[in-house]
């Protein structure tokens, strides 16, 4: 039978919640044992696939191809496990489930309420999500206590609890210690005041796991395990710290993994965190720093390119580097020379996204890169603007264009990137995405092929635009390799150019796969020519 560990938060969001119950996640299965997450969401949208990047950073895509809330990418990283829609459940999902079934009748006539109908359902969203038993079920509560949209969420917690076994369910809750900077004074209220909302609640936490920027002092600890309830050992600190990726060994060194085995009567066996250890040193302390440009149309917000960012810093450390990204707005190189901005970088990376805003930019910076010989790296929209700016400068067709970027019917002699289904054919303006795992099969000549080391492999999708295959053998024909494509369909995949240059892309998001302790090949080849590149302009 599964052990459930739930994860609410107080006084502000974003305090890190899930890099939290990633990490607990990542402690208990170095000790050997099966863990799983659910993600609450109470927001009313069905997922997280029409919400704006500015507002709720990246859509994290599961091999199941759901959208859904970026804290799965920080789950699926640090444990190093594969979640599926079934993890992420949202207020919409609920109340959609819920008026779905009054509308067929199954409630027999009954007044269908938030109590028990509603309730009921969040319940067997978390039931639904251990279906495969692991170990330990970790549940988090996105949002803050008190939140008027969290409300049913937290009745249906504090149910689960009360119908549970003592040792079967904690509860860890995460608070802010705000500091003031003029008297040098961390202040406790807000976090007493989280608690007590969350007593009113029914709900009495097992641990207080507190945020700040500084270290906490013996005697603020013990306040705080007055007014909480709770024994000082439960109070746990989370400072500030060199990166996220310390937060494991912060929170394994106060025994916060060993309280909540003793807790759930799980075996208390060593935690092995030495890999991970190494892996936070090396991105504490590299050996060297380089700087590459990610050009995109959500620049202003780097959580709209989470995953990304980290497949990048993966890549970097197993390389003993730092790699600095520098994110620049797409519009910045619209009408400008691309050296104007570019020139500099190591390296530039166009990842995925949507509309026409910003796709002239996209454009010239990739024709930059293959003109100069930068080392380029295009994701999802990034294949589909490279192989826009190939047939525009090398294939002699200059109004070559994405059906993505008209407004009206578009020229099918000029559409290079047009709206097709998984088997390769026409569909009107709207269709679905091409969501989730996908098959690719490798030119074994290819530089994807020597990253990847096999012929066959399946990476993640989140587009509903391709490349035209009426324009496939043009582009062959001009010089561009059409690296990899989809077994069933023929669907273009990977491009890139043949020879020496770093000019790679791919229609989907490898960035997804990248694991701290397992960087996504693609990404090391990525930065092996990027470092290459950088010593050659060094030595010469």
């Amino acid at each position: 039978m599964s052990k459930f560990i739930f994860i609410t938060g107080g006084v502000v969001s974003s305090l890190g919640k899930g890099v939290v119950s990633a990490s607990l996640g990542l402690i208990l299965r170095s000790r050997g044992l099966k863990v799983s997450f659910l993600k609450l969401d109470p927001y009313l949208n069905r997922d997280a696939g029409t919400m704006n990047p500015y507002q709720h950073g990246e859509v994290f895509v599961t091999e199941d191809g759901a959208e859904t809330d970026l804290d799965l990418g920080h789950y699926e990283r640090f444990a190093n496990i594969i979640l599926g829609r079934v993890n992420n459940v949202t207020t919409g999902q609920i109340y959609g489930e819920v008026l779905d079934r009054e509308r067929r009748g199954d409630f027999n006539g009954e007044t269908v309420q938030v109590i028990p109908h509603v309730v009921d359902a969040i319940k067997n969203a978390i039931v639904r999500a251990a279906r495969n038993n692991p170990d330990v079920m970790l549940v988090e509560l996105g949002g803050t206590i008190g939140d008027i949209e969290g409300m049913p969420f937290i009745e249906a917690i504090r149910q689960f609890i009360l119908e549970k076994n003592r040792n079967d369910v904690i509860l860890l809750h995460l608070v802010l210690l705000p500091g003031l900077p003029v008297s040098h004074e961390i202040k406790t209220k807000p976090a007493q005041h989280s608690a007590q909302k969350l007593r009113e609640c029914g709900l009495h936490m097992n641990m207080l796991i507190c945020r700040s920027e500084e270290p906490m002092r013996e005697p603020l600890r013990k306040k705080l395990a007055l007014y909480s309830n709770l024994r000082p050992e439960h109070v746990i600190d989370v400072p500030d710290l060199r990166v996220i990726y310390d937060v494991p060994d912060c929170l394994h060194r106060q025994n916060l993994d060993a309280m909540i085995c003793r807790h759930l009567e799980l075996p208390e066996t060593e935690a092995d965190l030495s890999p991970w250890r190494q892996f936070s040193e090396a991105v504490s302390n590299p050996q060297r720093t380089v700087k590459i440009a990610a050009v995109g149309k959500y620049a202003g917000m780097a959580d709209s390119y989470k995953s990304l960012g980290e497949a990048i810093l993966h890549a970097a450390a197993r390389r003993q580097a730092r790699c600095e990204v520098n994110w620049i707005e797409a519009e910045a190189l619209e009408g400008v020379p691309a050296a104007e901005i570019l020139a500099g970088y190591a390296g530039l990376v166009i990842p995925g996204g949507f509309g026409y805003r910003g796709a002239s930019g996209k454009v010239n910076a990739i024709r930059f890169a293959r003109e100069t010989g930068l080392p380029f790296l295009g994701l999802c929209y990034g294949l589909q603007c490279a192989v826009v700016e190939f047939a525009r400068n090398v294939c002699g067709a200059p109004g070559a264009t994405s059906a993505e970027w008209s407004d009206g019917d578009p020229d099918p002699s000029q559409t290079w990137i047009t709206l097709l289904d998984n088997q390769g054919k026409a569909t009107p303006r709207g269709g679905t995405l091409r969501l989730g795992a996908q098959p690719c099969r490798l030119d074994r000549q290819s530089r994807a092929f020597k990253a990847y080391g096999e012929e066959l492999i399946s990476e993640r999708h989140r587009h509903r635009y391709e490349v035209d295959p009426a324009k496939v053998n043009l582009l062959r024909q001009h010089g561009l390799l059409i690296s990899g494509q989809n077994p069933q369909s023929g669907l273009v995949e990977m491009i890139e150019l043949p020879g020496e240059q770093f000019f790679v892309a791919t229609q989907a998001h490898p960035e997804f796969k990248s694991r701290p302790l397992y960087p996504h090949p693609l990404f090391l080849a990525f930065m092996d020519a990027i470092l290459s590149q950088a010593d050659k302009a060094r030595n010469s």
